[in-house]
């Protein structure tokens, strides 16, 4: 649940937030005009999303080499959009109205290629979940879609506070704030469209200046992404701290004490709006960090146990695992490579639950025991111990195994078959 509570608010905070203010900014500036656009640019941009995974995954038609192509159309697209709506707005007291429904326009398209490429990558989770979980009534399943749903309203909430306080913020604050965050998330793009030139060799590697070149650039930006999305981050939390800054010089003339309680709740407002912001960027930045390392800390397996090899079987003796725990073992073949067996005593039972310590999903990660449970250290479902030693889901792989007198025999023939699943 943790993992997909920081994988959904990484995946969409910076979507959220810019989205909440492009929304807010289009409806307050430019009336009924913005209004109509950013109805259109929040309705487009869903749709758009929605096509995307359809086509991403349930057919073939638009494959990653694909989307790739349409990703440097689009961010090229919102470039040449932040740069006229720059213009425009530059121009605006020369041309007012064709400014207005210039920016209005370029603002919408902004929102709905924001919204289009974002969206898909958590869409597609409850599926990506249900290939392993082959269940929508499984605890796995329904605890991960909960963490989804955190990770949803969290982003929602920043992105409605953030709109919400933008547009109490005076014309030139709004205007700096909006940009210095397209500006941020422009940086962003151009990055992601350096990559993947260089790795469609649409452009060389050009060095700039002395041995920095384009190339660490490009992996630079990508192993710091999440910087793109604390400088939003930071850009954001100007709303709050202007907000709270503007309210302690309030100097706002009335004649009655009725203007005076209207004034007074407007600012109250206006304070709780900065504060739910503010607890959101806090909160996000928890996730992104503290909760984002121990969601995906690596898990230390358990050691291997001896276990001899005896006529062409590894011998585990019945004393050696009855105290009902995960146990592992392994047995090396000639190109020295350590193929991994576990074996655990299934409650209530004289049985034994025997596998590989990988399976056919998520590979030779293995698995752990907590809590009296076991668990696949790759994607965090719980195995039902009953049904160790038979195929399905993330069930360990099935291995060959017998009992005589009091041991386990699984033979190393049928061991060093599964000798590439540990390579």
């Amino acid at each position: 649940m943790l993992k997909y509570f920081t994988d959904t608010t990484e995946a969409l905070l910076s979507m959220a937030l810019l989205t909440g203010m492009l929304y807010e900014y289009l409806k307050y500036c430019f009336h009924k005009t913005g209004r109509i656009f950013a109805l259109i640019g929040l309705i487009g941009g869903l749709l758009g999303a929605g096509t995307v995974t359809y086509l991403k995954n349930g057919t073939k038609l638009l494959t990653s080499a694909k989307w790739n192509e349409i990703i440097l159309i689009l961010f090229f697209i919102t470039l040449c959009a932040l740069v006229l709506f720059w213009i425009f707005s530059a121009l605006r007291k020369l041309i007012r109205p064709v400014s207005d429904l210039a920016n209005s326009f370029l603002l919408c398209v902004i929102m709905m290629i924001t919204l289009t490429y974002a969206l898909p990558n958590v869409i597609i989770y409850p599926y990506s979940i249900l290939l392993v979980e082959k269940s929508v009534l499984s605890t796995a399943f329904i605890f991960k879609v909960i963490g989804i749903l955190f990770g949803l309203i969290l982003v929602f909430l920043a992105g409605l506070s953030a709109g919400k306080g933008l547009i109490r913020l005076s014309s030139s604050q709004m205007m700096l704030v909006l940009s210095l965050a397209l500006g941020v998330n422009g940086i962003r793009q151009i990055s992601m469209c350096l990559r993947i030139m260089l790795t469609k060799k649409m452009i060389q590697n050009h060095k700039l200046f002395g041995d920095f070149s384009l190339f660490k650039i490009a992996a630079f930006s990508s192993n710091h992404d999440n910087w793109f999305i604390f400088g939003i981050m930071i850009v954001t939390i100007l709303i709050p701290v202007l907000i709270w800054i503007k309210s302690a010089h309030v100097n706002e003339p009335y004649k009655t004490p009725a203007e005076k309680r209207k004034i007074l709740k407007k600012w109250l407002i206006n304070k709780r709006w900065a504060g739910l912001a503010c607890t959101c960027l806090v909160l996000s930045l928890l996730n992104l960090t503290e909760l984002k390392v121990i969601a995906n800390r690596e898990i230390e397996l358990s050691p291997v146990e001896d276990a001899p090899v005896v006529n062409g079987n590894v011998e585990v003796s019945f004393e050696q695992v009855e105290d009902g725990h995960l146990h592992r073992f392994a047995y090396t073949t000639e190109n020295d490579v350590a193929i991994r067996f576990i074996v655990i005593k299934k409650p209530n039972s004289s049985s034994y639950g025997i596998g590989l310590d990988a399976c056919d999903i998520c590979g030779e990660t293995g698995y752990y025991e907590k809590d009296g449970q076991v668990v696949c250290n790759l994607c965090d479902v719980v195995m039902n111990i009953n049904t160790i030693g038979f195929k399905g889901g993330c069930n360990p792989i099935v291995i060959p195994y017998s009992i005589e007198n009091g041991k386990i025999l699984v033979p190393v023939d049928g061991l060093a078959e599964f000798e590439k699943e540990f390579k």
